[in-house]
Parts: structure tokens; C-alpha cells; sequence
């Protein structure tokens, strides 16, 4: 089949999907494909590149330079083109791009839309054959594993990428869409409803020179027509205006749309190909953005015009800044996420469990004298006590919990000074946990978050503890023999603290965190193999465990306490935030088998 037949049977085909080529070119094309890893990846965008392709005075080699780098990148899965590929949009120019594209062909998926310069700019997306659908029509990118498919006309593309564990929409949108373009975008969000989109076209904003962006003429269309109903869409991405700039738009649905330009061609060199790096991080709940010239980084140190070195790199606010977003919840409206179901009790409990608490019980209250149930059968039970002089309302069952934790409940704390209050829960006086020493290994887990914002004097509060005094057990090492023998607490700078009086020696080993996120839930793991202990939050051990020896943990017989350290708060107070899921075991466990695994 010649060229020209090749690309009227493209056009011919399916408007949704249009996929081509055999099993295995896909399989093959996939292998080839840049992956991310983990929760990271990253979208390079390639905004108007048409001083590079004007006539005889057109060079590629910036943009040659830009490909060269981008295959060296592994975290870039897919490269988008904003239009205005060339100046004049003719045969010549366009062949030139043309070529210069193929050193991406089957090495790292990319669409092209095109831009005013490239077509005929006074016709929309029906205007029929051009040079530039000859180059850039869907032939081109038929083989790319992420083309989901193409308008009928063949100037609106659709592309399904992976990254960070997730797939994502990218829309290529023509210069001008007719209404029938619109309708095949809508239709391919609709055969997609889960998936969040990026729109990318030519014009849609512009920017002012502080770089405040503002929906142009042909973009107020789009955002009423397209955008603003279509909550999957959360970022567009537009060339043909400079300067540079951004906004946020709010859709129908009340959520964040964010909008930039980005173009470079009254740069030096027309640009030189200087590309914009999006790397997402879901991890951190954070886009990152940034903007370089490749070409330029090739050039020896040194050697570099005083022209080439201002633009190596952008760091302007419009051209290298981050966006935070948690995407589970902007993304949660069209793609609410699927949460895993409780576990049953016995799936936690094994012979090395020696007391377990969860809070999801049926009836389960928390007045005064209520009973929360240890669910080894071992008759660790707790019981709730309000301290002195607080109100029913510094304890309260909460269906907020962990993503990870057994039990889809927890306890709300609301300890504080000033009055002093908070409420605890603890062991009954013949406890047998009350007298454990664990010498040969145990772990203490805990699932816990801390209010957002963190406010009040919150310093030293107690998570857990036992309630026996070192000076009971005969330990002298400490700041103070009125300390528990054991407890977790937190330091006034949100430091994690442990502190364990070792069962057979004079000593008080402590181990320090970095300083805990709010709003966040986390689950924290103390690991002893009966010689040391190390403690472990989100299964990443911390940098500050003591090396000293610890051989199980000082008791006098007292009981075991969740809520608090000291009870009389004298060198502390209750705890303010939430607490799930409580486990200990006389085993050293690993992160594999934490309570969240």
C-alpha cells in the first residue's frame, strides 16, 4: 500500500478506537517503551518549534539534541508536542520535522497536534489533507503502544499512557476542533471515565507579563464545551503565546483545572528546542516542574555565549515550580479509590500475639469503665478512664483509620493542657501483659495521625506506655525515676520518641524519628530481637535507634496504658489525634508481617 493509500484508510478507519498493527508490533513496541518506576514518572512537553523549520534558514539539530535526551531519561513515558511544528506548514518543512521525529518512532510514545503555522489557520480540523496530515496524521502514531485512537479526520489524537502505577489520558486537540471534533474528545472521556485526562492543543490561555494566565477567545470555547463538565480532565497544556504562565480554573464540579502555556520561541535560537519536564510524584502528592535546553547541555564547561547560558535553564515561577495535589481525592469524584476491606481478627492473631485492640467491635463504647477487648484471648483487656477534669468529649470512636489497617475504626483523642485533660485506656491490675519482660524479642505496633493543623501545646504527649515507674523497677539511669518504664511519646517538635528501661540492666536506650507529618495516618512499628531495637514508621526504619544493648523491657507489675505515659500529667499529657489498631508480640517481626502488610 503507498503512502497516500496508507493515510486514506487511516482516516477511514474507526473514530473510537483506531488501533493497528499486529499483536506482536505491540508486544514488541511495549518492550521498547520507557517504565517508570514506583510512583514516579515523568511527561515531557515540546511546546512551538517552528523557527527551527522555517524554510532554508530551518535547523533541527536543537531539536535533535532535545530527542537525544529525553531517550535518556528514564522516567519520561510520553512526549507532547503543543503545534506550531514549523513556520509555513509546507511540504518542505514539514518533511524536515518529519524526519527529525522518527528518532523517537518506536523508543518513546508522543503525539503532535497541530498549531496555526502548520495548516491553514482560517479552517478548523475539517479542512482535509495537508502536508501536515501526511507527517503527523494517525498512521504516524498507530504503532505507539499508548494510541488509543484518532478523529475520523485525523487531526484529534487520544493517547492511554502508564505511570506511577496508574493510566492517564492525553488529548491532542487541533489548532481549531469543529463541534464534530469535540464530540469525538467527549466520547473518548466517556469510553474512559476513570481515567484522569490532560488536555493539549495550541490555544487555549494566555499570559499576562507577571505570567497570570487567561482563557483566550478560542479557549473559553473549549473549557465550555470540553473542559469545565469533565472533572477527569485536571490539566491542559497550551503553546502559541508567550510569555510563559499559569492559572487555576475551577470546573463544574468544584475541583482544580490547571492551566499553563508554555512557549519559548521569542527565546534565543527561536527556543532551541527547550523542553518542559512534568514529573509526577504520587508518593509526595506532587507535580514538579521544570525547564531546560538540552541542546545547550551538551556544550563543553565553559563553553558556553553568554546568550546559550541564560537559557540553559528557566527557574522563573512560570517555568520551574510544583503543584501540589493529592490525587486520590481530586481524582476521587470520577475514580473513588478501592480501599481494602477489613480483616478479620484471626487473620493478625497468631500464637506469638500476645495482646491485640481494635475498635470496630459491635456495641463497642468508650464511657467511663467501658471495656475494650483483647482479641487473643489472652485477658489483656482494656478499660476507659477519663482523667481528672475532662469532659466526654476528649474520647470518641471514629470510623477514620489507616488505609492499610485491619480494624476500619480508631479512637479520636482529644488531650490536651491547659486544662489538663485527656483519656486513657489500660490494662486490669492482674493483667498478665502487666509482668511481661519479653527478653527474648517483641514488637509494639500502632497505627496513629495527628490532627492538621497541629494546634495547641501538644509537648511530650504519651501514645503508650507502661505505667510502672523506672525508680519501681530499681533503674537509676534515667532523667527521672517518675518515668514509665516504657513508652512511646512525642517531643514538642513532633519527634517520635521510645524509650525502653532494658530488663536487665541499668539503662534507658531511646529512640528518636524525624519530625511526623500531619493529617496523615501512619503506622509505627517497635522491633526488638531481644539485643537491640529498632523502630520502624511506614516500614522505613528510622536513623536514630541506640546501638546500646536491650534485653526486653522493666516491669513492676503495672499496668499496661494506651493515651497516655504519665497519669497524674506532670511530665506530659493525653494524646491529640487518632489511634487505631494496637498489636504486640513476643516475636520480632519484620515489615512483611506488620499489622499494615
Amino acid at each position: 500500500m503507498d503512502r497516500r493509500n496508507l493515510l486514506r484508510a487511516a482516516i477511514a478507519a474507526p473514530a473510537v478506537p483506531l488501533l493497528t498493527g499486529t499483536a506482536a508490533e505491540a508486544a514488541e513496541a511495549a518492550e521498547r517503551r520507557p517504565r517508570a518506576d514506583g510512583e514516579r514518572f515523568a511527561l515531557a512537553v515540546l511546546p512551538d518549534t517552528q523557527y527551527l523549520f522555517d524554510a532554508d534558514s530551518a535547523d533541527p539539530e536543537p531539536l535533535r539534541e532535545t530527542f537525544r535526551y529525553l531517550l535518556d531519561q528514564r522516567d519520561v513515558v510520553f512526549m507532547t508536542h503543543l503545534g506550531d511544528v514549523t513556520e509555513h506548514g509546507t511540504p518542505e518543512e514539514i518533511g524536515l520535522a518529519g524526519e527529525c521525529f522518527r528518532r523517537l518512532d518506536g523508543k518513546l510514545p508522543y503525539s503532535v497536534l497541530a498549531g496555526n503555522h502548520d495548516v491553514n489557520s482560517s479552517t478548523d480540523d475539517q479542512r482535509g489533507d495537508s502536508a501536515y496530515l501526511k507527517a503527523f496524521g494517525p498512521h504516524r502514531f498507530a504503532k505507539m503502544p499508548t494510541f488509543l485512537g484518532s478523529s475520523t479526520d485525523g487531526y484529534n489524537s487520544a493517547h492511554l499512557l502508564d505511570g506511577g502505577g496508574r493510566q492517564w489520558l492525553i488529548l491532542a486537540l487541533d489548532w481549531r476542533i469543529s463541534d464534530g471534533g469535540l464530540g469525538w474528545a467527549q466520547g473518548i472521556l466517556d469510553a474512559h471515565p476513570r481515567t484522569p485526562a490532560i488536555v493539549t492543543t495550541h490555544d487555549l490561555a494566555f499570559a499576562d507579563d507577571a505570567g497570570v494566565a487567561a482563557l483566550s477567545a478560542h479557549g473559553q470555547r473549549l473549557w465550555d464545551r470540553l473542559i469545565r463538565a469533565n472533572d477527569q480532565i485536571f490539566l491542559t497544556l497550551n503553546g502559541h503565546y508567550w510569555p510563559p504562565g499559569r492559572t487555576v480554573l475551577k470546573n463544574d464540579a468544584g475541583h482544580d483545572v490547571h492551566v499553563h502555556i508554555t512557549n519559548y520561541q521569542d527565546r534565543y535560537y527561536g527556543g532551541a528546542a527547550m523542553i518542559r519536564l512534568y514529573t509526577f510524584d504520587l508518593a509526595r502528592g506532587t507535580i514538579d516542574v521544570e525547564t531546560l535546553a538540552p541542546w545547550f547541555l551538551t556544550r563543553r564547561p565553559g563553553a558556553l555565549t553568554p546568550l546559550e547560558a541564560e537559557t540553559i535553564e528557566l527557574t522563573g515561577p512560570a517555568d520551574r515550580f510544583s503543584l501540589p495535589i493529592d490525587f486520590d481525592s481530586r481524582f476521587a469524584g470520577f475514580d473513588p479509590p478501592l480501599l481494602p476491606a477489613p480483616r478479620p481478627p484471626r487473620s493478625v492473631v497468631d500464637r506469638h500475639t500476645v495482646a491485640y485492640w481494635r475498635f470496630d467491635g459491635a456495641g463497642q463504647a468508650v464511657t467511663d469503665g467501658s471495656a475494650v477487648r483483647d482479641l487473643t484471648g489472652n485477658g489483656n483487656d482494656l478499660t476507659v478512664r477519663r482523667l481528672a477534669n475532662s469532659g466526654p468529649e476528649v474520647l470518641s470512636l471514629s470510623a477514620d483509620h489507616h488505609v492499610d489497617q485491619p480494624a476500619h475504626a480508631s479512637l479520636r483523642f482529644d488531650g490536651g493542657k491547659g486544662p489538663d485533660r485527656g483519656a486513657i485506656l489500660h490494662t486490669g491490675p492482674s493483667a498478665a501483659l502487666n509482668s511481661m519482660t519479653f527478653t527474648s524479642g517483641y514488637t509494639i505496633e500502632a497505627f496513629i495521625k495527628l490532627p492538621d493543623p497541629f494546634v495547641g501545646d501538644h509537648a511530650w504527649m504519651g501514645i503508650l506506655s507502661w505505667e510502672g515507674r523506672s525508680g519501681d523497677a530499681g533503674k537509676t539511669s534515667g532523667w527521672s525515676p517518675l518515668e514509665s518504664t516504657c513508652s512511646l511519646n512525642l517531643s514538642p517538635e513532633r519527634f517520635l520518641q521510645y524509650v525502653v528501661y532494658p530488663a536487665d540492666r541499668d539503662a534507658d536506650p531511646t529512640s528518636w524519628s524525624h519530625a511526623l507529618p500531619v493529617g496523615r495516618w501512619m503506622h509505627v512499628a517497635v522491633v526488638n530481637n531481644g539485643r537491640r531495637t529498632v523502630v520502624w514508621i511506614d516500614g522505613s526504619k528510622i536513623a536514630r535507634n541506640p546501638s546500646q544493648p536491650s534485653h526486653g523491657i522493666a516491669t513492676s507489675g503495672r499496668p499496661f496504658v494506651i493515651g497516655a505515659t504519665s497519669f497524674d500529667l506532670k511530665y506530659g499529657q493525653g494524646f491529640y489525634g487518632w489511634i487505631g489498631d494496637v498489636r504486640i508480640t513476643s516475636r520480632a517481626l519484620t515489615p512483611q508481617q506488620f499489622l499494615s502488610a
